[in-house]
């Protein structure tokens, strides 16, 4: 079990195995979902990726499924009250290694180089009871953010992620780590959600992250502060030389 755990950890950083697609209304949206609200900042990104392998890709993927069968179910963390919906089976809240591959690997990609999930273990994911359900989780999540801005956008966000994924089609698991390993889970971070939309058919995952950060917190903007700085000191440094050559007339 050691041994497989350390091909985890070498395959999944290492090696990725996910390509991210190209979608121009995910990236419409991913845009459209990064606001500022007044007492927060929200920060919301929609990326697709291909579970398709070849190549290097299925051979290393073969050397880490060595050690046991890739169909193998590994226990996922069961959501509170989903129990009872809709005549739940025990192996809802099961999901075989090669789908928790897919997942960390996910992440991997979505976040590097700032994070690394190689160390993510089943318990840290849950699958989800319906689309409805996150459908209904994310929207209120949004809406109480955003406000009716969300109105207009939700829709329209649905519907491209149903064209990209067939949601009909998919099984939807969630990334819910403790605040040790949760990159969200730093000071400044109000709440967050991590959704993959895995659609075995298609053999593709819609990854939908999003989190909201309180704006007296310079947490998760620290990218952004040094990009901008690096501007500020550009413009500066543009004025000076043109002062230098171009003195500026006075005003009579």
């Amino acid at each position: 079990m050691c041994g497989l755990f350390l091909q985890l950890i070498v395959y999944v950083f290492c090696f990725p195995a996910m390509k991210l697609l190209e979608n121009s209304r995910f990236e419409a949206l991913s845009s459209q979902l990064c606001v500022e609200t007044g007492d927060a900042h929200i920060l919301g990104r929609i990326e697709s990726y291909s579970c398709k392998m070849a190549g290097d890709d299925k051979h290393m993927f073969k050397q880490f499924c060595q050690e046991g069968d890739p169909a193998a179910l590994q226990a996922l963390t069961c959501k509170l009250g989903k129990s009872g919906e809709d005549g739940e089976n025990p192996l809802s809240d099961k999901c075989c290694r090669k789908t928790l591959f897919y997942l960390i690997t996910t992440l991997n990609e979505s976040f590097r180089p700032d994070y690394d999930f190689s160390a993510a273990r089943a318990h840290e994911f849950s699958r989800e009871p319906s689309v409805n359900w996150v459908v209904d989780s994310v929207n209120s999540s949004l809406c109480s953010a955003v406000g009716e801005q969300f109105n207009s956008l939700g829709p329209e966000l649905w519907n491209a992620i149903d064209q990209e994924i067939n949601l009909q089609g998919c099984d939807i698991y969630s990334y819910n780590p403790d605040l040790d390993s949760d990159p969200f889970g730093e000071e400044g971070s109000l709440w967050s959600f991590n959704y993959f939309f895995y659609n075995k058919k298609l053999k593709r995952i819609v990854f939908f992250t999003c989190r909201s950060v309180s704006v007296l917190s310079s947490y998760g903007f620290s990218g952004l502060d040094n990009e901008l700085d690096m501007e500020l000191d550009d413009e500066e440094e543009v004025d000076s030389f043109m002062e230098d050559r171009f003195p500026r007339a006075l005003c009579v």
